[in-house]
């Protein structure tokens, strides 16, 4: 009883106008930290649905992508934290507590890396085997398998070993470097991929090889040299961690061939530096390899100066009903035969015991590639006799058959094998891989084998690379520029195929080449791709006109003009290209500490910061806890100081006040602890509530609520915790000035905040606004949102929508102009309440834009029959 009368003595008394002042620095500097507070605890928010969105697996991103948005993620929950504790003395220590732990669980799963062993410099390729992937790189580990295992014939040579990169890499300082140079692609900017290659590529060719390791190599070639009794050239292939494994890496990195001894450790820079070509980069990201596990090691064999090469499947690449080996072939050496820069013969071999040849075709082949005697390669014309003439022999087409059977029982799995015949037409093993195989559904086919009537037929036949319908405009690629300006969804046409389209792979709906065959390489990555592709179709780059509308038909090798639907009906969904990648499972494992949210109910003895496991708890604890210490009255003052007033106002929002300078009228409305609307002298909040309070918009009347919905929402809510909601009666709060607003509302189980400045100045003027939630399911939440994000389009406002997750800016708009907006905002804020539960269908979301753009704000009895029907 005694400090009742206490209390209600000290109320009595007046506060000195310098102790008021005084109390309203301190609260200024608090909202100061407090408004640095709310900002960090969007960017959560938007990190949160940013790493959701990112974790549905269709979106392309890399290590550098986790790496900045997790570091991004720990500086905000850290501000957060370190701004509570100021606001509140001290009272959240153990925060800080938490959210160390929660980092170093970030840091630990971040900064795994791939364990390279620690070899030689240079091994001999008698001393390998295929268990040698980390060391020696995919290719050259097969290699060296086929060689003491397979027994069967590769160039001779030796490997430059991955523990070569490595020193290579420590020696000259490059990690560091590459790693800064990764951070800046931006997926979004081809061109920042095109200079952060270059900028790499540059950081490596002209960094200097250890002392050591040149010499290593020196002295393993001569050792070549003395094993073949004269001085040979030697190709240097690419062999890197991962290659050749479940990943093709199909003509990414760079092979150089025919290179002399002066040149042998230049030509190794070049080669470990196409680690970073355009393309290379690109297929990382797309695969979701990380950086991390990306090593190289380069093979350096005798060259084979063949006169003809090509490539061999084990198996059909796609259809499981041909079970037959596929042979193509050209002359001399074999980047043609892999690039598609000429057609290639092609012969289809029975695995029978006499390996019966099923097909040959042997097309017109006018030019072939050849050693330059002075260093490099050199493309010369096909002796007339031979142009027409297939490249094999029927008994060099079964040896060779019989050669990729050997190697399809050893490794167990179909083959992608590349081969040679020297000078003495000796067959030599180049590369052996696993073909990656893929199937389609045939049901529902049978109708694609006749033509579809009532469409032009641009390309009546080519070879089937990858199977599938795709439909776009026609977009030639010629130059390397025609590929950075390629268009979503467009279908591309080029004369040659090229493993460098992979670039193109995620926009691309169809590939349809001139040249090409189905082993190249480009075909390989089409299929990893999954991507319609049709190579060999002669003509398609003079038939086909730029920008037309075509539907490639890679069941029957046709292109047709114009969109068949017929065709595109049989289109399966599209896989996703990240999931189960290393990238995304990174992703995966990081996500755990980022994104869930555990503290969901403020009355739970759970919701403390010991039980803070994820960042998105720290970020829901604190932002529960920074309103408590701004807005309740033993927080900043005592009970007769408080500076919060309630604002008499008819909305279903029970809204306080802060005044930070000049947004009300009168002192006195401090010792009433109310004000009304007659006292608002704030700008942009007069205006927020002019819209607000429009009487256009009975807000007080019951939506036409759909009784299937209404179940549906009292059913989750009765059975779910709940999450950002809260309860109607909860207290809405704007903090004031002149001409500032920070107005935060939450209605049921929404919230929207607004942050606005509205002056004189036009360049200063600016209105955020965000939403989020709803008390209906996860679909109707995300149609009011699409409502939302097109009303506030057509308000002029950028918007960007994750998930049911809505920011929206407008800035640098004379003052006039954003009253309007606020005006528009508060009628908007109230048009869509519970509007959520009406969204049963998709044309709901046409309905409700129609209807807030026309003014229709209570639905009239036509537009709410089409919300419930």
């Amino acid at each position: 009883m005694i400090k009742y009368f206490q209390k209600l003595f000290r109320r009595s008394r007046k506060r000195p106008p310098s102790l008021r002042a005084d109390l309203k620095a301190k609260f200024k500097l608090k909202y100061v930290y407090f408004r640095e507070l709310i900002s960090s605890n969007d960017e959560i928010l938007v990190i949160v649905a940013d790493l959701k969105k990112k974790l549905a697996g269709h979106d392309v991103f890399g290590m550098s992508y986790i790496r900045s948005t997790a570091t991004r993620a720990a500086f905000h929950a850290f501000r957060m934290v370190k701004n509570l504790n100021i606001i509140s003395g001290d009272k959240y220590l153990p925060l800080y507590d938490a959210l160390e732990q929660i980092n170093k669980n970030i840091k630990t799963e971040l900064y795994q890396q791939k364990e390279i062993p620690i070899i030689e410099l240079i091994v001999p390729y008698t001393a390998v085997n295929r268990n040698m992937f980390d060391s020696m790189g995919g290719k050259n580990a097969n290699l060296g398998e086929i060689k003491n295992k397979v027994n069967l014939t590769i160039p001779d040579g030796f490997i430059i070993t991955t523990s070569a990169y490595q020193h290579f890499l420590e020696q000259n300082a490059l990690q560091d470097e590459i790693n800064k140079k990764n951070m800046q692609i931006d997926l979004s900017d081809p061109r920042s991929i095109e200079r952060v290659s270059e900028e790499i590529q540059h950081l490596i060719i002209t960094a200097q090889v250890p002392s050591k390791m040149e010499d290593a190599i020196l002295k393993a070639y001569q050792e070549l040299a003395d094993r073949l009794g004269h001085t040979p050239r030697v190709s240097l292939r690419s062999s890197a961690v991962g290659e050749d494994s479940e990943l093709s890496y199909a003509g990414q990195y760079l092979s150089t061939l025919n290179v002399p001894r002066e040149k042998i450790v230049q030509s190794y820079k070049y080669v470990i530096a196409s680690l970073y070509t355009q393309r290379a980069i690109f297929y990382r990201l797309n695969k979701g390899i990380r950086e991390r596990d990306t090593a190289m090691s380069v093979g350096c064999l005798e060259m084979v100066d063949s006169v003809v090469s090509g490539v061999a499947y084990s198996r059909h690449p796609y259809s499981p009903i041909e079970d037959n080996i596929i042979i193509n072939a050209v002359w001399g050496l074999g980047p043609y035969a892999v690039d598609g820069a000429v057609q290639p013969d092609v012969y289809v071999v029975s695995k029978n015991e006499n390996f019966t040849i099923l097909e040959s075709k042997a097309p017109v082949k006018d030019v072939q590639l050849s050693s330059n005697p002075g260093g490099g390669l050199i493309e010369i014309p096909v002796p007339d006799e031979s142009k027409n003439q297939p490249c094999l022999t029927d008994a060099e087409i079964r040896a060779l058959a019989k050669t990729v059977v050997a190697l399809e029982r050893h490794f167990r799995s179909p083959q992608d094998v590349e081969w040679a015949l020297n000078s003495k037409r000796e067959l030599i093993l180049l590369q052996s891989r696993p073909l990656s195989v893929s199937t389609y559904e045939k049901s529902g086919l049978k109708d694609t084998y006749a033509k579809i009537s009532g469409y032009p037929v641009l390309i009546e036949k080519g070879s089937i690379a990858y199977p599938g319908v795709g439909c776009g405009q026609a977009c030639h690629v010629y130059r390397d520029e025609d590929i950075i300006n390629f268009p979503e969804g467009g279908v591309l046409v080029a004369r040659y195929s090229s493993p460098k389209f992979v670039r193109l792979m995620n926009k691309a709906k169809a590939i349809v080449t001139d040249a090409g065959g189905i082993a190249g390489h480009m075909a390989s990555l089409a299929r990893e791709f999954k991507v319609p592709t049709i190579v060999g179709a002669q003509t398609a780059s003079e038939k086909i006109p730029a920008e037309m509308e075509i539907t490639v038909d890679a069941y029957t090798g046709r292109v047709y003009q114009g969109k068949v639907l017929e065709l595109l009906r049989l289109n399966h969904v599209a896989e996703t290209y990240m999931k189960n990648t290393p990238v995304y499972e990174t992703l995966k494992r990081i996500s755990s500490y980022v994104t869930p949210l555990h503290l969901t109910d403020t009355a739970d003895k759970n919701f403390a910061p010991r039980f803070c496991t994820s960042i998105h708890d720290i970020a829901r604890y604190v932002h529960e806890k920074s309103f408590a210490q701004m807005f309740k009255i033993s927080d900043v003052l005592s009970d007769e100081e408080n500076l919060a007033i309630h604002l008499d106002v008819a909305l279903p929002i029970n809204l306080y006040v802060i005044d930070m300078g000049g947004g009300l009228t009168d002192q006195k409305t401090y010792e009433a602890r109310q004000a009304t609307v007659e006292d608002i002298t704030s700008i942009p909040l007069k205006a927020l509530l002019n819209g607000m309070t429009y009487k256009g918009i009975r807000w007080h009347e019951p939506r036409p609520i759909d009784i299937k919905s209404f179940l549906s929402v009292m059913g989750r809510q009765m059975f779910k915790s709940p999450d950002l909601g809260r309860s109607m009666g909860d207290k809405s709060y704007a903090i004031i000035s002149d001409k500032y607003l920070n107005f935060s509302s939450r209605i049921g189980y929404h919230f929207a905040t607004i942050d606005t400045y509205c002056g004189l100045k036009p360049n200063k003027n600016y209105i955020s606004f965000r939403f989020k939630g709803g008390a209906a399911d996860y679909v109707r939440r995300t149609r009011r949102v699409k409502a939302i994000a097109r009303i506030l389009k057509n308000l002029g406002f950028a918007v960007d929508v994750k998930e049911d997750l809505l920011n929206a800016r407008i800035k640098k708009h004379e003052q006039g102009i954003i009253k309007e907006k606020l005006d528009m905002l508060g009628r908007l804020n109230q048009f869509t309440r519970q509007m959520d539960m009406l969204m049963t269908n998709e044309s709901s979301v046409d309905c409700v834009v129609q209807a807030f753009m026309e003014g229709n704000y209570n639905l009239d009895e036509e537009c709410k029959a089409k919300l419930t029907q």
